[in-house]
């Protein structure tokens, strides 16, 4: 559906966006990550046709992207609020619609069928200052998909949704994702894009410095930690333990075949073991570990 070549974006002089090239499958959801100021943002200006990149090249389902020929395909829910507060919701709803290119009945049928299904019906002809900010953010997420898009970008979009409006925006992703939507979604949420993404890229100071698998991502800065529950406790596992969590102990091995050898140890001891497991680290580890790596590079360069 996507594909980023070479991207580069300055402003000022200052390097926004340094040569990010890759590529998004339809129907998956790709996590695009990045701490504040990484360049995130300029990325999704380009992607959406705000702003043009001032080097490299985007292809939209296979073709030169054309903003004024496919930002009609594109949806996007920014992180900052777009609503006109004194408008009604459904008044609101209506004009974006259109102005994505929906004729006033499929819109107001579209708008009926989210409102209903969002539980926000009752809420129509209420003004949108009005709108608590859950209801708020169920509302742009309404508008960002009501012209059904194709391309589908999401900028933080469980901010200020409780648990259970969360997981009920959450299936509805998974769902339009099913149905051939591709989705970017981007978040600081690590345990969010491990729910909903399959594939990530990671941009720190401009560049792409993680892309990839989340399986295999995880896979590849494993660092051979296991969980063992085991009763009784045998003397000589001692040297590997690193760490005990109430009934748990956390062994860190130098070399993969230890985790053989500590089965070993147990089973010759008769002592019982009720859960080995291979500790692989989340997004959040991988991420801070990233990040911190490209700092203290840079600050050592600089």
């Amino acid at each position: 559906m996507l594909t980023l070549q070479s991207l580069c974006k300055s402003y000022a002089g200052q390097q926004a966006v340094d040569h990010v090239s890759f590529e998004i499958l339809t129907g998956s959801i790709f996590g695009l990550l990045g701490p504040n100021g990484a360049g995130k943002s300029s990325l999704l200006r380009m992607i959406t046709g705000i702003t043009m990149p001032d080097e490299g090249k985007i292809l939209f389902d296979g073709q030169r992207f054309d903003p004024l020929k496919h930002s009609r395909r594109i949806g996007y829910m920014p992180e900052e609020r777009g609503l006109y507060k004194k408008m009604k919701v459904e008044e609101q709803t209506l004009y974006l619609a259109r102005l994505k290119g929906m004729d006033l009945a499929e819109a107001r049928r579209e708008a009926k069928h989210w409102f209903d299904k969002l539980g926000m019906d009752s809420w129509r002809n209420r003004k949108v200052e009005d709108l608590s900010k859950g209801m708020s953010q169920k509302l742009q997420f309404v508008i960002t998909v009501l012209h059904k898009p194709d391309l589908l970008i999401l900028d933080e979009p469980f901010s200020g949704l409780d648990p259970v409006n969360s997981e009920v925006i959450k299936q509805e992703i998974l769902e339009l994702a099913r149905k051939g939507t591709t989705v970017i979604f981007s978040t600081h949420r690590m345990e969010q894009v491990e729910e909903l993404c399959r594939e990530i890229g990671l941009i720190d100071r401009g560049q792409l410095i993680l892309e990839g698998h989340v399986d295999e991502i995880r896979e590849r800065f494993k660092e051979h930690r296991y969980e063992l529950q085991v009763h009784p406790e045998p003397a000589e596992l001692s040297p590997w333990i690193v760490e005990r969590r109430g009934s748990s102990l956390i062994l860190q091995f130098r070399e993969p075949e230890d985790a053989a050898t500590v089965l070993r140890v147990c089973l010759n001891k008769g002592a019982e073991v009720k859960l080995f497991r291979e500790i692989l680290p989340g997004l959040h580890e991988i991420f801070i570990r990233l990040v911190e790596k490209t700092a203290a590079r840079n600050f050592s360069l600089s």
